[in-house]
């Protein structure tokens, strides 16, 4: 059975109240003239589902012809999300936008991109999303480096991005797979350190119009990406470059941070930049610039540079799941 469609002039919604939650609209997001619009080859919504990200890695392993670029998958209800780390966590049905996008990223004369660029995906993703939240719902939200779309210090969304079998083709596809708290109530969400759509007090809670908004922009940003050879320093349609967009709304870059790497490292100090391919600079007490490319990065008290006065290193996570 299909998901309940939204229905007009439902009831406001509060903080303080439980949300009026309904299915995606699946007419919407089916049209012709959206899809096409936005370089979209197909958009499958499903009642329930493990993961969207497993189910299409599957897809792009057994039936790579099946899946192409910018083939999308939505879930009204996730029950076993997977993030980085191998974080795992299930929201209500009808709460959340729960999305996955197969990329096969190539330019505009069909040649592939370089697998370098693939990096950026996940901040191209989060750009997108921190646009749709703010047009859409006027709700103000930042990047966190690597992958968390943050309002005010909390979290309100993640995104995963892993690499697909290189199968019989030459460009071996991502699968990029955002999560989105939509209605979650206080009592409902991960960690404290989270919120959601409906406790911002924004303007709409309607997933579709977020789920649309969010694959416009994402579309968008993703074929100016794809035309300038995934390269971040290119100026996109006519405007600033990638990773000055992404570097302009970063909340990361400034602050004092710990960086959790694999293998039980950590490096506290100064987030200072993006590299050329998204990695985070950070520089030690001792002024060294470390390169961190994956790993879980905490947001510590306001940073005191090397020299100026004490530093303990010590402060408040913002966000504790994946």
């Amino acid at each position: 059975m299909d998901a309940p469609q939204p229905a007009d002039g439902q009831d406001p919604i509060t903080p303080q109240s439980p949300a009026a939650r309904v299915g995606l609209n699946r007419n919407e997001l089916g049209n012709e003239d959206f899809l096409a619009a936005n370089g979209i080859a197909q958009l499958t919504v499903v009642n329930s589902t493990g993961s969207t990200n497993a189910d299409l890695l599957q897809g792009v392993t057994v039936d790579p012809r099946a899946w192409p670029d910018l083939s999308v998958l939505t879930a009204e209800h996730q029950t076993a999300a997977r993030g980085r780390l191998d974080r795992h966590w299930e929201a209500p049905p009808l709460s959340s936008v729960s999305v996955s996008i197969v990329l096969r990223p190539v330019n505009a004369e069909g040649r592939p991109l370089p697998t370098h660029s693939y990096s950026w995906f996940s901040l191209l993703a989060a750009l997108a999303l921190r646009e749709a939240l703010l047009e859409t719902a006027g709700i103000p939200a930042e990047i966190k480096w690597p992958n968390d779309v943050m309002v005010r210090g909390r979290k309100i969304a993640g995104i995963l991005a892993q690499l697909g079998p290189m199968g019989d083709g030459t460009v071996p596809p991502v699968i990029l797979g955002t999560g989105l708290n939509v209605t979650l109530t206080a009592e409902e969400l991960p960690v404290p350190t989270a919120t959601s759509v409906l406790l911002e007090n924004a303007r709409t809670v309607d997933r579709t119009a977020l789920l649309k908004s969010y694959l416009s922009r994402f579309a968008a940003l993703y074929r100016n990406f794809c035309n300038a050879d995934g390269d971040p320093a290119a100026g996109m349609a006519g405007g600033p470059s990638l990773h000055k967009r992404v570097e302009s709304v970063m909340s990361t870059l400034g602050k004092q941070v710990r960086a959790q790497l694999p293998g039980d490292h950590e490096i506290i100090g100064h987030a200072s930049r993006l590299d050329e391919y998204g990695s985070l600079l950070v520089v030690d007490a001792g002024k060294h610039e470390h390169v961190v490319t994956a790993g879980d990065v905490v947001h510590l008290r306001p940073w005191t540079p090397p020299g100026t006065g004490t530093d303990t290193g010590t402060g408040t996570a913002e966000s504790g799941y994946a």
